[in-house]
């Protein structure tokens, strides 16, 4: 349990002061310690599940139900972008064979973020941050770089760089993991980078 001092903390980091957040979230497992961080800081997570990149999509729907319950255990409103893997593999044609943390995974994390960012901006939500910003196997860099953009493009967003593997989060997730018995995928989502199996943690 957090104590007070803690409690406090995730209210007074967010950008402008806002209590009401936009969350990207990949998955279940990444999202377990940011949500209950920010719920237990007084902030309210909205999910915004966008993830076209994930393959087959019989692995997408587990994973989407994963996140689903874990958004019901907290009370908080899960919305579901539509799952439209064509329209991903043209976003990163060409890059199929790159490494993962390559260039493949700039152009996939631009696009979902942009979507993200664009319903913050259309349902008026000021701030965007990501779960994918949990996860030891991703780059901090790529990410900030793609909401940095994603955010630029949209005027009464702002894009919350949080490293949320820091303050004793990565630990926690680890925990509830456990608690929540969460399904923990063996790979990051797209038919390119399966076989490619880091971890346990891997997302």
């Amino acid at each position: 349990m957090k104590t007070t001092a803690q409690t406090s903390e995730a209210a007074r980091e967010v950008p402008g002061g806002a209590r009401r957040i936009l969350l990207h979230a990949c998955c279940a497992p990444c999202s377990s310690a940011i949500v209950e961080y920010l719920m237990q800081g007084g902030v309210e997570p909205v999910i915004f599940y966008s993830n076209p990149n994930i393959y087959p999509r019989e692995e997408y729907e587990h994973r989407r139900d994963e996140c689903a319950r874990y958004a019901r255990h907290w009370g908080v409103q899960m919305v579901e972008d539509r799952y439209d893997h064509a329209a991903w593999r043209q976003v990163v044609q060409g890059l199929e064979g790159e490494p993962e943390r390559g260039r493949r995974c700039q152009a996939c994390f631009r696009y979902r973020l942009g979507r993200a960012a664009a319903y913050a901006q259309e349902q008026g939500y000021p701030v965007l941050t990501t779960t994918l910003a949990s996860s030891r196997w991703k780059r901090l860099d790529q990410i900030d770089e793609a909401g940095t953009e994603a955010c630029a493009a949209e005027p009464d967003v702002c894009w919350w760089d949080r490293n949320w593997r820091k303050g004793g989060l990565q630990e926690r997730r680890n925990e509830i993991i456990r608690e929540q018995q969460f399904y923990n995928q063996r790979y990051c989502g797209c038919e390119f980078s399966m076989g490619k199996i880091q971890s346990d943690e891997q997302h």
